[in-house]
C-alpha cells in the first residue's frame, strides 16, 4: 500500500537526519578498533617489566663493573617509565573511548529528536497546504465554492498558489456560464428560425388573400373594409414578427469594412426617430471607425433609438456620446425616460424577454448578439435625472 505524501515526506527527512548520527556511530566503532591494539602493546611492555624483575633478582650486581651497572640502572628506568607511560596512555584511552562513545549518544539522540520534531514540522507544512489544493480541486470539479476561511499554514507559495487557484475557479465558472448562455442562444437561434420558416409560409398566402379582398372591397366601407384593415394590419405584423425571427435565427454574415460609428449614428438620429425626438450626437470631433458589418450595425443602434424614443412616449431628447477607449470605441445612448429596474437591467438582453404589451423580446436580444458578434459588450445603467443609459464598447478591429 502506498504511503500518504505527508509520510513519505517524513521518512525522507528523518532518513536524511539519521544518516550523519549513523557514520559517526560508525566513526566510533572504528575509533574503538583502532585504539584497541594500544591496550595489546601496554600488556607486552608489562610482560617485559615482569621479565626485567625477575632478571634484577637473579643476578649479582656486585660482579658488574660501575660501567655495567650504570648502564643496567638506565635501562631499568627507561623500562619503568615505558611502563607508566604505557599505563597512563591505556587509561586515558579508556576514558576518551567512553567520554566520546557518551558524547556520539547524546549527540545522536538529539539529532535523531531534532530531526524527528523538524520532519513532522516541515512535512505539515508541506502537506497540509498541498492536501487543502487537492480538495480545492475536487470541489471546483463539483462545481461547489471554495472555502473563504484562513488558509492554512505554509510557505508563501502556496498562498500564491491559493489565490491562482481562486482565480482560475472564478475564470472557469464564468467560462461555464458563458457556455450554458451560448448554448442557450443557439437553442433561441434554432427555434426562432424554424418559427420564421413555418410563418413565411402561410404568410405569404394570407398576404395575396388580404390583397385580394382588398382590391374586391375596392372603397366601400363597412365591416367587410374593416376586416380587411384588419387582416392587413396583423400580416404585416406577422411579417415584422417573422423578420425578427429570421434575423435573430442567423448571425452577422458577409465581409467586413470600415464603419464610421459617428456618419452612422448621426444619420439614424434624422431617420429612426419620430419627428418629435431629438437626438444630439457628441464625438469630439474624432472620427471613430471600426471594422465590422454595416447592415447590422445599423439595425442594432436603430433599434436601441428606437427603444429610446418609445421609452420618452416619442417626445424629448436623446444623447449619444462617442469616445475612443484605448483600442476601443465606446456609444452611450442615454434617454430621459423612466428608466430600467435594476433587478430587470440584465434580463432585458435575454430573448423572448419584453415589458411592452405587443413586443417580441427579440429587440435587445439581436442588439447584444450584434454586439459580441463584433467582439463588443453592451450594458444599461442607469441616466442621472432620470432614463436609461445603454454603453456599447466596441473594438477597432
Amino acid at each position: 500500500m502506498a504511503l500518504a505524501f505527508r509520510q513519505r515526506i517524513f521518512f525522507i527527512l528523518v532518513a536524511l537526519t539519521a544518516a550523519p548520527t549513523a557514520l559517526a556511530v560508525v566513526g566510533w566503532a572504528l575509533a574503538v578498533r583502532t585504539v584497541a591494539p594500544s591496550a595489546g602493546a601496554r600488556v607486552a611492555l608489562e610482560e617485559v617489566a615482569a621479565s626485567a624483575r625477575q632478571l634484577i633478582e637473579q643476578m649479582d650486581t656486585t660482579r658488574l663493573t660501575a660501567r655495567e651497572r650504570v648502564a643496567f640502572r638506565q635501562h631499568l628506568e627507561q623500562l619503568s617509565n615505558s611502563v607508566t607511560l604505557a599505563r597512563r596512555a591505556e587509561t586515558y584511552l579508556r576514558y576518551y573511548a567512553g567520554g566520546f562513545a557518551g558524547v556520539v549518544v547524546v549527540l545522536g539522540a538529539f539529532a535523531v529528536f531534532a530531526g524527528v520534531r523538524m520532519a513532522g514540522h516541515l512535512s505539515r507544512q508541506l502537506s497540509r497546504p498541498i492536501d487543502e489544493l487537492v480538495g480545492w480541486t475536487r470541489l471546483i470539479r463539483r462545481r461547489m465554492p471554495l472555502p473563504a476561511g484562513p488558509p492554512t499554514r505554509g510557505a508563501p507559495e502556496f498562498e500564491a498558489l491559493r489565490q491562482a487557484l481562486r482565480e482560475l475557479a472564478t475564470a472557469l465558472d464564468a467560462a461555464r456560464e458563458k457556455e450554458l448562455e451560448a448554448e442557450r442562444l443557439r437553442a433561441f437561434r434554432e427555434v426562432a428560425r424554424r418559427v420564421a420558416h413555418e410563418i413565411k409560409n402561410p404568410l405569404t398566402a394570407m398576404r395575396i388573400g388580404v390583397d385580394q379582398l382588398r382590391r374586391s372591397a375596392g372603397q366601400a366601407d363597412g365591416p367587410m373594409a374593416m376586416a380587411v384593415e384588419v387582416l392587413g394590419a396583423e400580416t404585416e405584423r406577422l411579417e415584422r414578427l417573422a423578420k425578427e425571427f429570421a434575423e435573430f435565427g442567423r448571425l452577422p454574415e458577409g465581409p467586413k469594412s470600415e464603419v464610421d460609428l459617428v456618419d452612422l449614428l448621426v444619420d439614424l438620429g434624422k431617420s429612426a426617430v419620430p419627428p418629435g425626438v431629438e437626438v444630439s450626437v457628441r464625438a469630439n470631433g474624432e472620427r471613430c471607425t471600426i471594422l465590422g458589418q454595416y447592415d447590422p450595425l445599423r439595425r442594432a443602434f436603430a433599434n436601441l433609438l428606437r427603444n429610446a424614443a418609445e421609452a420618452m412616449g416619442g417626445r424629448g431628447p436623446i444623447d449619444v456620446g462617442v469616445d475612443r477607449d484605448g483600442e476601443g470605441v465606446v456609444v452611450t445612448i442615454a434617454d430621459h425616460g423612466p428608466g430600467i429596474p435594476e433587478d430587470l437591467r440584465q434580463r432585458v438582453f435575454e430573448p423572448y424577454f419584453t415589458t411592452k404589451r405587443d413586443g417580441t423580446g427579440l429587440g435587445l436580444a439581436l442588439v447584444r448578439q450584434t454586439v459580441e458578434t463584433h467582439h463588443g459588450t453592451i450594458t444599461v445603467s442607469e441616466t442621472p435625472g432620470g432614463g436609461a443609459t445603454f454603453s456599447i464598447v466596441l473594438s477597432t478591429s
